[in-house]
């Protein structure tokens, strides 16, 4: 074997190894990379997405109608509970009936994390191409209780990982199916009741939610964790 055939060898050898389930790359502008564990970014699904209500449209009228009913019926318990699930993390928003076995095993919390980034990195892209500002910048009489928070509001980020992580646990436990879609909805709706969302926000999130998961069973990387993910429950 000459020297050129046994060093493209060795290294062939040597990605092979050092590959994991997760280790798909993508890049996404110039010299910047960025994981991607399931989905192809480009995905028409994802850039296809329906837009928002049109401004001035009736749709965006009940939007801030239904966003003053909540602003003015709301309690000092209902804000402290949406400021609670502000980092939209696993822990954060299922923790308290998560099936898993606890302490979680490191594994398993970096799998629910790599889903929570490519969630967002989804949402991301979504909200950008939209760029819908939050209800409180053209309505000044919201007072959000959750403050003037920076970034934008459609689709809401809360919303779609919440639906993620139920469709998730779901087909983990399906007996459990309600409770954990009960909850999705509650931490939707909390952005709203929070006055950081309208309601068409939250709409949009659960559907891409609902989208992402979707795809995310027909990769194999997730299929595969999915199994992993059984051995870690209760």
């Amino acid at each position: 074997m000459n020297k050129k055939k046994f060093i493209l060898l060795f290294l062939l050898g040597t990605l092979l190894s050092c590959s994991s389930v997760n280790d798909k790359q993508v890049i996404v502008s110039g010299d910047e990379q960025r994981l991607v564990y399931y989905v192809d970014i480009k995905n028409p699904m994802f850039l296809n997405f329906p837009p928002p209500p049109a401004a001035g449209s009736d749709e965006e009228k009940r939007d801030f109608l239904i966003l003053h009913e909540w602003q003015d019926k709301r309690t000092d318990k209902d804000c402290e509970l949406a400021n609670a699930e502000s980092h939209a993390d696993y822990e954060e928003l299922f923790g308290d009936i998560s099936p898993f076995i606890n302490p979680e095993p490191e594994d398993l919390k970096k799998t629910l994390k790599d889903i929570k980034k490519e969630t967002d990195y989804i949402v991301g892209i979504v909200k950008e191409r939209y760029n819908r500002p939050r209800p409180f910048h053209k309505d000044e009489t919201l007072s959000p209780c959750l403050g003037k928070i920076g970034g934008l509001a459609y689709p809401s980020g809360h919303a779609t990982i919440s639906r993620v992580y139920a469709n998730l646990l779901s087909d983990l436990v399906p007996a459990r199916s309600d409770e954990f879609f009960k909850r999705a909805d509650l931490v939707a709706l909390n952005r709203v009741i929070g006055g950081v969302h309208h309601p068409t926000d939250i709409e949009a999130g659960k559907k891409l939610g609902d989208i992402i998961y979707n795809e995310f069973k027909k990769d194999k990387n997730f299929q595969h964790n999915l199994v992993k993910l059984r051995s870690y429950l209760k």
